[in-house]
């Protein structure tokens, strides 16, 4: 695999064309318009799939390579002892605008500024429809019961880019309704993010305390998707924006592991985000995913159940960190025996 299609080494450059898009293809539809997405998916997306117990939706990092993320997907997969007939996997992909023009892509094909779909940003078109209107909308298939009649549990998960965008739809999600109306589990497993939200304007004292940034040396540090000023346009409820003690409430009861690489702590890794806003909140991403478990760990000593796992030998390494058996669990659950 070419270093442009590794899922695994993110430091080719993302602002050109993707190699591959993937075959498949789920309509969207959402605050009156409409769009499509690509996607890779076992089996035939539209088509039932009794059996399926699990499905794990798995968002690809900033170069957009979803066929890398397939392929990920697959290997870990067989590594935990699952298979097509009962586990699902599920890889969309948010084109940019030199994507649909270099593949020729039908005009309904959604597309972004080369990263706004990392913090649920809406595409440039056909319609301003967000990222995470999609995950809404591949979370609604899942949980129709003609389709899935044995699913008991989806899992959105992401690594680096795809990190950044599972943690901002954990605090913005507005599609998870049905699938609790089931009774079907929700899981989020974030992977070595760049940034997370924070639900103030504390940000973390070098490895120990809190106290309120200095706007002084980063105007947008607490802008989204650094903070919960500027919501995007996904968060509002007709005219109105949520509370931020609701999101946060809401935050900490849903079931999220982060996966971090303890070797993952490079403050000059080419594709680290070295913004004022993310050096706000550490110096690299190892430090920046601790920083934000001691933050929510502090601001709820009772109650907050969320995981974080460091992956020892792991770097900024997707296959390493998902491969691991701590990754491995967090996507697919116990191990199967003798797998």
């Amino acid at each position: 695999m070419t270093e442009f299609l590794s899922a695994n080494d993110e430091r080719a450059p993302n602002e050109r064309p993707v190699s591959v898009v993937a075959p498949q293809h789920l309509t969207v539809e959402a605050r009156g318009g409409s769009g499509t997405v690509p996607l890779f998916a076992t089996g035939e997306w539209n088509a039932p799939q009794p059996g399926v117990e699990r499905a794990v939706i798995l968002i690809h990092g900033r170069l957009r390579n979803a066929d890398a993320y397939f392929q990920l997907a697959h290997r870990a997969r067989t590594r935990a002892g699952r298979n097509s007939v009962d586990t699902l996997l599920i890889v969309p992909q948010f084109l940019a605008a030199a994507d649909v023009d270099a593949h020729h892509l039908p005009a309904s094909t959604l597309r972004w500024e080369w990263i706004d779909w990392m913090g649920g940003g809406t595409a440039l078109a056909p319609a301003p429809l967000s990222s995470f209107d999609v995950l809404d909308t591949v979370l609604a298939q899942l949980a129709d019961p003609r389709k899935f009649p044995d699913l008991r549990e989806v899992v959105v998960a992401g690594h680096s880019g795809g990190g950044q965008v599972v943690q901002r739809y954990a605090v913005l999600v507005r599609g998870d309704a049905a699938l609790a109306g089931r009774g079907v589990a929700l899981r989020y497993v974030i992977a070595n993010p760049s940034s997370y939200v924070y639900f103030d304007t504390q940000r973390p004292l070098g490895t120990s305390g809190f106290a309120r940034y200095d706007e002084a040396h980063c105007a947008g540090f607490n802008r989204w998707k650094y903070g919960l000023d500027e919501l995007p346009a996904y968060a509002r409820d007709g005219n109105a924006l949520p509370d931020a003690a609701a999101l946060e409430a809401a935050y900490v009861h849903r079931d999220v592991t982060l996966l971090l690489g303890a070797n993952d702590c490079d403050p000059a890794h080419p594709a680290l985000d070295r913004s004022c806003a993310a050096l706000a909140q550490g110096p690299h991403r190892l430090a920046r995913g601790r920083a934000y478990t001691r933050y929510m760990g502090e601001r709820h000593p009772q109650g907050f159940a969320h995981r974080t796992i460091e992956i020892d030998g792991a770097g900024h390494d997707a296959d390493a960190v998902f491969g691991s058996p701590a990754g491995l669990a967090a996507l697919f659950g116990e191990p199967v025996r003798g797998a």
